[in-house]
């Protein structure tokens, strides 16, 4: 087989990108190669579906650029499609007057954004959703929404495979040969490489001399469904966050069908599909793995033995539900059920400074891009991001440097 453009991976970046191919270059032929059986297996259908506004990320990262604008894109998109949207806008709130500079700081990076975000007190926080408890005042975010991230994606491949584009089903990437990519289907000519292959995306990138300072190291979320009607819960409840690394904490969520559940953990997981007990277990990343956590242990890079250790706690129901109690006034420990499926968070490791890599991570050359650290919000981000990336591709393709800056 050949084709004009090849593209590794069926979550929600790599179908985005597909789609914008397709849009720019309507005569190409585009294949996408997707090692399971349909599209949105892993991060891309197993995240929380919240649509975030924008105000957690500094004013010069990608996040920030295409957060806000692919908050509208996606909420016009779902519109158009019939997908659910649910508009019910979010509480950030604060458990102490410690955590009150951190309320005002995510207000600067909104307003440096671009991002509507708005002070509110106890008695107006509790108006917009009496489930909510905060010290003093919250911030409240009125665009964050949730959409089903599993039917977005399939309306993607939908529109994909209507429009032409092959999408080839339980064929993984093996490795790059001279002017073609060898998969578990066979050999694949390509004029162009696109990888957009999530929790293997440095695997791949590493092929290509690309990524080589950096690594995925996998964390495994989970969150906690609540009973269906038992609280009057409105609207997302966030804490505030800890900005020295890229997790949000344990919420309050609410679905696009109008469900509760809390969560999500950020635990440490042992290889990269590290789901449920030995299933996807690859004695090799487990190794691997193993020895980035035991530098990270031995370090304490980014407080990384406390992270940890608070983690595996959340393990235990009760601990879980007790952070989520500190965000909700009526949240009733009995109501909580079972354990929603799990996801893996490919969350992108500097080999040398033992950081985690705040913001997404874009490399290429005239023959192949890829997409690295594609984690949260790069749900909410894809489709003004797919067309950054293009855009890109086309730089480089036409030996031009990018005009969004460095990539």
């Amino acid at each position: 087989m050949r084709c004009d453009y090849l593209i590794a991976g069926a979550g929600i970046v790599g179908l985005s990108i597909a789609r914008e191919l397709m849009k720019r270059e309507p005569n190409a032929r585009i294949v996408v190669i997707e090692k399971e059986a349909d599209v949105a297996q892993h991060a891309s259908g197993r995240n929380s579906g919240v649509l975030h506004a924008g105000f957690y990320y500094a004013a010069d990262s990608l996040k920030a650029r295409f957060t806000r604008d692919g908050n509208r894109a996606m909420k016009a998109y779902c519109k158009l499609r019939g997908i659910e949207v649910n508009e019910c806008g979010k509480l950030v709130v604060a458990k102490d007057a410690s955590e009150l500079r951190g309320l005002e700081e995510l207000k600067r990076r909104a307003e440096r954004n671009g991002v509507e975000l708005h002070w509110v007190d106890e008695s107006e926080a509790a108006r917009l959703d009496p489930n909510a408890r905060t010290y003093q005042k919250a911030l409240y975010s009125p665009t964050t929404a949730s959409v089903d991230p599993v039917a977005v994606c399939r309306c993607l491949r939908d529109e994909i495979a209507t429009g032409g584009v092959e999408l080839l089903y339980n064929t993984g990437y093996k490795r790059r040969e001279k002017g073609a990519i060898r998969t578990s289907g066979g050999v694949i000519e390509c004029s162009y490489f696109i990888n957009a292959a999530g929790l293997y995306a440095d695997r791949i990138a590493h092929d290509f001399g690309f990524g080589t300072a950096y690594t995925i190291i996998p964390f495994k979320g989970i969150y906690l469904k609540y009973a269906p009607a038992a609280v009057d819960a409105r609207m997302h409840i966030y804490p505030v966050p800890n900005l020295g690394n890229p997790f949000l904490g344990v919420h309050v969520t609410k679905t696009a069908d109008g469900a509760v559940k809390i969560g999500p953990t950020a635990i440490p997981a042992l290889w990269r599909e590290n789901y449920k007990g030995l299933s996807r277990f690859r004695l090799g990343e487990f190794i691997r793995i193993a020895c980035y956590e035991t530098k990270l242990l031995w370090t304490n890079a980014f407080q990384f033995r406390r992270l940890a250790l608070e983690e595996i706690k959340k393990y235990r129901k009760a601990n879980l539900i007790g952070l989520a109690l500190l965000l909700s006034r009526k949240l009733d420990p009995a109501q909580f059920g079972a354990f929603a499926k799990p996801g893996i968070r490919a969350q992108l490791l500097h080999k040398e400074t033992l950081e985690l890599v705040q913001d997404f991570v874009l490399e290429g050359d005239g023959e192949s891009m890829h997409v690295l650290n594609a984690v949260s919000p790069a749900f909410t981000c894809s489709l003004p991001f797919a067309a950054y990336v293009v855009d890109c591709i086309e730089e480089k393709r036409s030996g031009k440097e990018a005009r969004h800056g460095a990539i």
